[in-house]
């Protein structure tokens, strides 16, 4: 039985994206590896797999041989596999191997790739005696075999050979549309069982005509009689015929496959259903090698730019919300618009246009992190998304320096000196709105009332103050039931060592997951529960059940991860706090030192009665206490000298920038050497990128949390991770409860 996905790349966020989609869709065993030496490892003694996902650089030779040792495992013979362009190092789709069965630009991977691989049959199964097999099972067996070795060129005509010879078929042959310009047709493959016949004139074969118009044609041998026009049938003899087009995922038709047999077809209820798929194969592969004559797939970047056009921001935009919606973040989408751009080109010609439209792209690259998308939107407008947001005061910050480094004067090449402005709206996810055409609706507004503003500023969308008032009571009347209703529940994000890359620890997150209206972002119910006071018995059921569920770990797979559980200043004002987290730790048997309190900086010390009291207590109880948003607030320093902090996490809003802003590389380092002089370990949030990494590691931050290494997971997804970790160091896999 197939058993399992593989997803294979070298760059460690492409490998995190394959894992998340396929996780989210519901998939059980998912091997990420960062090679095919590191797959023959992680499938060592695995039944075969289901799928192969492996992305690809710009080097045809290293792509052909890694397919090769990919196909060379025991789990991965037989398997379809898909390929990844790596957009950093694209690779040619007319270099791609013969046997992939299909591929994507990495730009695509969270919109398109569950869709590609539903268009692809189950991986092809061990062959099963004839003997005791009914005429559906050998159907299907056939079409495994096929769908293995389809693809194009050589391994088409290979797959056509078997249809032709298991089928018992005296005739098969694909024929592609007549390209325009083109007097002559002629079939890519032709099959027939007897002596060459003298073939009729293309015009003559009506039959083929109507195929390629896009009709599907069937007849059984009784009504092939009645089909006197084609003079194909009476050649070859044919008692049955079935004609089929070929189309692409848009229904144009890109040609015909046609199949004739002396003896009748026999069961059609099985039959036909097998012909119809194999001809949707037949129509991937011919779509694959014209797509491999163009080179690239065309449509997805604009001309100009490189960047992605409308439409396939359309489709990052709703991958990115859909992700959001899982995992209960925040992000914010911006319509960037050139001022006075018209002026520009009546000016000084559409050719100086376009030089400043690569300039403003170049910088608006250069403004906001890997992570985050920068489009095309329409001629002189740009869109931007910024994901994971965790205050909008960043993304504020992110708007003033697009602000700043676009109108910096820029030279064309003519010598000609321009200075460029910029208006700019932003809406956010999901206080603004829940859907992506209403997100892009509200920052084209709030645009627009920047250019209203005098222009070369920005604004954030604002709603009215009658429906924001409405909004929140509404919310707080369904957050009091939510508790009790079992709508809440925690996810965890894996904390890991910096130099090891192994985890150290993780962070218990919250998530609301409303009935009605699905789930609700932290960054809009934290607040409104720190309101109305539910924070404190929200927050005793949060403690309860992370240090349950991180003693079980423990006792399943023997390991001691650290626990990051959030305090919120309601909690921090309670006396009775030490005593909550005491009966927690003393019902669930967690080990006191595996617990880390979290305090957010802008807690006041001065504003929160009882909280050095309350920390120093939970101090003498064993437990760990981070500072957490470090850099943030006003009293970083009053904080490290009064409380009795352990660790301090550096905010996400400093690292993220890293590669970006040097000032904020500057408060990361700084911080890291002051903690340290301090005594504290630091633990650096929001990494996301290769470049964070090695400047994070170049200046001894001691662990690290982002999505470069593991989003936020719910409990099940954790568990395969520390499953498939212990499988790879070699330690027995526990086995689930």
């Amino acid at each position: 039985m197939s058993e399992g996905i593989l997803v294979l790349a070298a760059r460690r966020d492409l490998r995190r994206r394959l894992f998340d989609v396929f996780d989210q869709s519901g998939c059980r065993h998912i091997h990420s590896a960062r090679d095919a030496q590191h797959a023959a490892i992680l499938l060592e003694g695995r039944q075969p797999l289901q799928l192969m996902v492996a992305v690809l650089g710009d080097d045809a030779a290293q792509a052909r041989q890694c397919c090769e040792q990919l196909r060379a495992l025991d789990a991965g013979a037989g398997v379809p596999m898909l390929a990844i362009l790596d957009e950093d190092a694209p690779l040619q789709a007319a270099q791609l191997p013969d046997d992939i069965a299909g591929w994507l630009h990495a730009a695509q991977i969270e919109a398109e790739l569950l869709t590609r691989w539903q268009q692809l049959p189950p991986a092809a199964a061990p062959a099963m005696p004839a003997q005791g097999r009914s005429a559906a099972e050998n159907a299907l067996a056939l079409l495994a075999r096929i769908f293995a070795t389809s693809g194009g060129g050589a391994t088409r005509d290979a797959s056509a050979r078997l249809l032709f010879d298991e089928m018992a078929l005296d005739y098969l042959a694909v024929w592609p549309v007549r390209n325009e310009g083109s007097e002559f047709l002629a079939p890519l493959l032709q099959l027939w069982n007897g002596a060459e016949p003298a073939w009729p004139p293309i015009e003559s074969q009506t039959l083929l005509q109507r195929v390629l118009d896009g009709e599907p044609v069937l007849y059984r041998s009784e009504a092939v009689q009645r089909v006197p026009t084609d003079p194909l049938l009476p050649l070859l003899e044919l008692s049955g015929f079935v004609g089929l087009p070929l189309l692409d995922e848009r229904r144009v038709v890109l040609g015909a496959m046609l199949a004739g047999t002396r003896r009748g077809f026999g069961d059609m209820a099985i039959v036909e259903p097998l012909l119809r798929c194999a001809a949707a194969r037949f129509a991937q592969g011919l779509e694959l090698g014209l797509t491999r004559e163009q080179g690239r797939a065309e449509g997805l970047l604009d001309a100009l730019t490189g960047l992605p056009n409308r439409l396939l921001f359309g489709d990052r935009l709703e991958s990115i919300l859909r992700e959001a919606v899982r995992n209960g973040e925040c992000f914010a989408v911006l319509f960037v618009d050139l001022d006075h751009f018209k002026a520009i080109n009546d000016t000084h010609g559409h050719a100086a246009g376009d030089q400043v439209l690569q300039e403003v792209t170049r910088r608006l690259r250069g403004s906001v992190r890997a992570s985050d998308t920068v489009a095309r939107y329409a001629g002189d407008e740009f869109t931007v998304v910024l994901r994971h947001i965790v205050k909008n005061d960043d993304v504020q910050r992110v708007a003033e320096k697009i602000l700043q480094v676009v109108a910096e004067p820029l030279e064309l090449e003519n010598g000609t000196r321009l200075q460029v402005g910029v208006s700019i709206g932003v809406s956010f996810f999901p206080d603004d709105a829940a859907d992506a055409e209403t997100l892009l609706k509200h920052a084209d507004e709030a645009m627009y009332a920047a250019k209203r503003q005098g222009r070369n500023n920005c604004r954030i969308y604002e709603v009215s103050p009658e429906y924001a008032r409405e909004h929140g009571l509404a919310l707080r009347s369904r957050l009091r039931h939510a508790l009790g209703n079992g709508e809440l529940r925690l996810v965890y994000q894996p904390q890991v060592g910096t130099d090891s890359e192994d985890i150290v620890g993780m962070e218990a997150l919250l998530r609301w997951e409303h009935p009605e209206l699905g789930p609700i972002s932290p960054a809009v119910f934290i607040p409104l529960a720190e309101e109305t006071g539910l924070i404190v018995p929200i927050g005793e059921w949060v403690l309860r059940m992370a240090c349950r569920q991180a003693q079980e770990w423990e006792q399943r797979y023997g390991l001691r991860l650290r626990l990051g559980v959030n305090l919120s200043a309601l909690q921090l004002m309670e006396p009775k706090l030490p005593a909550t987290v005491f009966r927690a730790l003393q019902e669930t048997g967690l080990d006191p030192t595996l617990l880390e309190l979290e305090i957010t900086e802008s807690i006041s010390i001065k504003a929160a009665p009882n909280l050095v009291e309350n920390l120093q207590a939970l101090h003498r109880l064993g437990c760990r206490i981070a500072i957490d948003d470090f850099g943030t607030g006003a009293a970083s320093l009053d904080y490290l000298r009064k409380l009795p902090a352990d660790r301090i996490k550096v905010d996400q809003s400093f690292v993220r920038n890293i590669g970006v802003d040097p000032d904020d590389e500057a408060i990361v380092r700084a911080t890291i050497e002051m903690a340290h002089r301090l005594g504290r370990s630091v633990v650096a949030e929001g990494v996301e990128t290769e470049q964070h990494l090695a400047f994070l590691r170049a200046h001894d931050c001691d662990e690290l949390q982002g999505y470069l290494f593991c989003r936020p997971l719910p409990v099940v997804s954790f568990e395969r991770l520390l499953a498939e970790r212990q499988q790879l160091l070699g330690q027995p896999t526990a086995v689930p409860a």
